[in-house]
């Protein structure tokens, strides 16, 4: 096979959790902020440099910047651009990460019209001011689980508590994202889009046949509503097309694999060792198959101690299905600084940083080394950099040494990861 470059300047990257939802016991939350995201940006940029991660997730938090109907201010966002320039780090710019305006319906064609506008600002407002080369944006982060979470689950804006409401949700999500990147490409033709989304499989209880039929559904319908609409396999009438889905997001986490637990609330994550869990390279090549697109693995840790092991596992289940033929551009290790539990507030332990409140009220950055020793085996091994360079944008990943590491190392699909 030929060589071909990658997509990206690093095979390996990261990004911050960014929310902005609507939050069903507290209003509206801004995860930067809690993070002290805004104060540290320099730092946490810093860190991605020093790791020779060169791309990262960002937010753009669309409710606190458009603030009334059609005025913008973006100036909230500057600390990350000067911390992008200062440390050579790509931006993946998520423009809708589970947040709106308050005055909008999310399913009406407003909704649609005021995200184009904003969609289309937000990025000539970054674009003006990058470093790099053409931009690279998801426009709306995750809207199959925020279909979930906020239109069935009710945990955030518009608090839906019905699976119809849910799907309906979904698509106004997918639909916006279209109209969204078309604006965007009539501006910037050159713009890059991923579109994300979980990796996930459900099976119904042991003792519940009767309930297999929805478990599917749930595992092989409505997992790929978004993907579908955006990709033009539904809803044509809207515009997508696989053209314009661009690149696909897998994100992956263990609560990804469940058992179904009836509608209306969420699935119960299988316990490691249950023989129903699929192998992780199964689910990526399942859903890039239906596509064909280049694709990554957007978010992806584990949790506390099992940091190490669990960046073993992505990996070599991410190689295994590079040996398959899939079109894999990266991995991202998410998130690069902790976060907290959304509804408790408990620290996680699942960053390449942890985070240590001092008694002033700041959070301490503190690196949890085995994970980057982790990280810098895999960088060895994938003959990757180690840390970034001045200009790490004039060489992207060869992934011919992608390929040439998954062939070595044959990695065998696990189905009893943990």
């Amino acid at each position: 096979m030929a060589a071909r470059d990658g997509i990206f300047p690093t095979f390996f990257l990261s990004g911050f959790e960014c929310s902005t939802f609507d939050w069903k016991d507290s209003g509206r939350r801004d995860v930067s902020a809690e993070l002290q995201h805004y104060a540290h940006a320099d730092e946490d940029y810093g860190l991605l440099q020093a790791l020779g991660i060169a791309v990262a997730r960002e937010g753009i938090p669309w409710p606190l910047i458009e603030k009334s109907p059609g005025r913008f201010d973006f100036s909230i966002i500057d600390p990350y651009l000067d911390a992008q320039r200062r440390h050579s780090i790509l931006p993946i710019w998520t423009l809708m990460h589970y947040g709106y305006p308050d005055d909008l319906d999310p399913l009406s064609d407003d909704f649609v019209r005021r995200f184009c506008a904003y969609a289309k600002a937000a990025a000539r407002y970054v674009a003006d001011r990058a470093h790099h080369g053409p931009l690279c944006i998801c426009p709306v982060n995750e809207p199959t689980f925020w279909g979930y979470m906020g239109g069935e689950w009710a945990w955030c804006a518009p608090f839906g508590t019905a699976a119809d409401y849910r799907r309906q949700f979904t698509t106004a999500l997918a639909r916006a994202d279209i109209a969204a990147c078309k604006a965007i490409r009539q501006d910037l033709p050159d713009t890059r889009f991923v579109h994300i989304d979980p990796l996930i499989w459900v099976v119904p209880p042991r003792d519940r046949p009767d309930l297999a039929a929805k478990a599917h559904r749930e595992a092989y319908d409505d997992a790929y509503i978004a993907w579908d609409v955006i990709a033009g396999l539904r809803h044509p009438e809207y515009g997508g097309s696989l053209e314009l889905i661009d690149i696909l997001g897998f994100n992956n986490y263990s609560f990804g694999q469940m058992e179904y637990a009836g509608g209306g609330k969420p699935n119960n994550p299988l316990n490691p060792g249950d023989p129903r869990i699929r192998s992780v390279c199964d689910l990526i090549e399942e859903a890039w198959l239906k596509y064909k697109r280049p694709c990554i693995i957007a978010e992806t840790s584990g949790l506390h101690g099992g940091r190490p092991q669990w960046l073993d596992d992505i990996t070599c289940e991410s190689l295994a299905a590079v040996n398959r033929g899939v079109d894999l551009h990266g991995i991202c290790l998410f998130p690069a600084v902790d976060m907290q539990d959304w509804h408790s507030g408990e620290w996680l332990h699942m960053g390449i940083a942890d985070v240590e409140p001092l008694p002033s009220g700041a959070l301490m950055r503190k690196p949890f080394a085995p994970y980057v020793q982790r990280l810098r085996h895999w960088q060895q091994r994938l003959h990757r950099v180690t840390e970034l360079d001045e200009d790490p944008y004039d060489s992207p990943v060869e992934l011919e040494d992608i390929r040439r590491a998954a062939s070595e190392l044959r990695p065998a699909a696990d189905a009893g990861w943990d």
